[in-house]
């Protein structure tokens, strides 16, 4: 035992305790992380041709991974410099961001000069006249973002400014909860990762419950709406007869068993033993068929 250690935790190491709040849980559903994929996939299509337009190069975007994370665990992953486009919502202290690198921008500018973008570009914040083409780019981003996300996002969306230094954006608190999506941008043929966080209390109530519990109210007409698609063996059953054991032990071939079914009475058409109906023999080209002669009223 080591000096000044209480007996009987000699060894152990301290466990930190994260506290995980139901209220606020830190992962999407299954069906709400669909949803947002979809509209985040079409995003990046839309974002991508919008963006070949532009800047005269073939470029495309790839959306990756949609997630739920807190402001600070979001800001934390970020590179300690790299471009923020901050984006307003009307009525939320919360804001929107569009990240990617540096360099990617400035490659954006690059070859909306009229540039091939071979040179190395540097890391350092956009020259005003960078700024505005960057910007004028990020209109277009937000407009195809309004689209994709379509019922989701219904809150007018601007951009409020950009900020070069992750740790002191602020555009949200700490703790706030975002839903953040990975895309891999390539521009003639340089690829580079962005990504777009938006405050969750913005889409989340549009998303609908999570595994919703129906109601009991109309249970019955669903029921029966369901059961009519439900595949059913129907039989055609003539009277059945009696006969001993030991004629049953004893059959062989050329046998014949009279029925005490009279031929000008119908067979009886039914589902799983019960009978519902009564039909004649008749056929259908080369089929024996059943043709309904009369039904019954079955109280089950």
């Amino acid at each position: 035992m080591r000096e000044g250690t209480p007996e009987g935790t000699a060894g152990r190491q301290t466990l930190g305790i994260d506290v995980f709040d139901f209220g606020r849980p830190t992962t999407l559903a299954r069906e709400h992380s669909r949803v947002l994929e979809l509209a985040m996939e079409t995003f990046a299509r839309q974002w991508g041709t919008h963006l070949t337009a532009r800047v005269r190069v073939k470029s495309r975007i790839v959306s990756g991974q949609v997630l739920m994370q807190t402001y600070d665990e979001y800001s934390a992953a970020l590179p300690s410099t790299t471009p923020m486009v901050l984006c307003a919502l009307e009525g939320n202290t919360s804001q929107a961001v569009i990240q990617f690198p540096t360099a990617a921008g400035l490659g954006l500018v690059v070859h909306m000069l009229g540039g091939n973008g071979s040179q190395p570009l540097p890391n350092r914040k956009f020259t005003q006249i960078e700024q505005s083409l960057v910007l004028h780019l990020m209109d277009d981003a937000l407009e195809n973002l309004r689209y994709s996300l379509d019922s989701l996002l219904t809150v007018p969306i601007k951009i409020a400014g950009i900020q070069y230094n992750s740790q002191f954006a602020q555009a949200a608190a700490p703790s706030d909860l975002m839903i953040v999506s990975f895309f891999t941008i390539t521009v003639g043929g340089v690829s580079a990762p962005a990504t777009v966080a938006i405050p969750a209390e913005i889409l989340l109530p549009h998303l609908g419950a999570a595994n919703p519990l129906d109601t009991a109210v109309h249970c019955r007409e669903r029921i029966l709406a369901q059961l009519v698609h439900i595949p059913v063996d129907v039989s055609l059953r003539l009277t059945p007869t009696t006969i001993r054991p030991g004629t049953i032990l004893n059959l062989a071939v050329g046998d014949v068993l009279p029925l005490p079914h009279p031929k000008d009475r119908p067979v009886d058409v039914a589902v799983d033993g019960q009978p519902l109906a009564a039909a004649a023999l008749g056929s259908k080209g080369s089929r024996l068929a059943g043709i309904i002669v009369t039904t019954e009223e079955n109280p089950r």
